[in-house]
């Protein structure tokens, strides 16, 4: 079953497939509605910088959700998206919004990095993430509609104001005065 599988729990404890039907994958609704609560969550309790954060990856989130078909029903890039829109992104917030202000803000806690800035590396990780996977996406609708255009410039020629049968005169028919 893969991945996917072990994600919906259609795996049983040694591993044999469940029999189970598979939970049906989350709504772009549902999706979008979880980074929503973690805007939520996160107003007046945040520094700045997290905010920016954030709202960008909802935005992405925002675009992507309506979009996941494109990248198949179980891909990882589709699971990426709707992981980091249910999980990933409220599990770093959670995380940071645990601690003390003063300790998560001033406190180096690995690396010489504060849980703020920690905190700031993982949503950049996920916000970058997301961008290429929305930008591939982006780039096959660019792809097909490019195609399109060079499908319709071979069969009905290169000129958008000539029609079939005309002699070289734009909004004439069949070159008759």
């Amino acid at each position: 079953m893969g991945w996917w599988g072990d994600l919906f729990g259609r795996r049983g404890a040694g591993g044999e497939e469940s029999s189970q039907p598979a939970p049906e994958p989350p709504a772009a609704a549902d999706i979008v509605a979880s980074v929503h609560e973690v805007e939520r969550d996160i107003a007046g309790r945040v520094p700045p910088a997290v905010t920016a954060r954030v709202h960008r990856i909802a935005r992405v989130v925002e675009d992507m959700a309506p979009r996941l078909d494109r990248l198949g029903l179980g891909s990882r890039q589709a699971h990426t998206v709707v992981a980091t829109a249910t999980s990933y992104l409220p599990e770093a917030v959670e995380g940071y919004l645990r601690l003390p202000r003063d300790f998560a803000d001033r406190r180096v806690v690995a690396d010489g990095k504060t849980s703020l800035m920690v905190l700031c590396d993982q949503l950049d990780l996920l916000g970058a993430t997301l961008t290429k996977i929305s930008d591939a996406v982006s780039r096959q609708d660019a792809n097909a509609l490019v195609a399109h255009g060079q499908f319709l410039a071979e069969k009905f020629g290169t000129s958008s104001l000539e029609l079939p049968g005309t002699l070289g005169q734009p909004g004439t028919q069949g070159g008759a005065a």
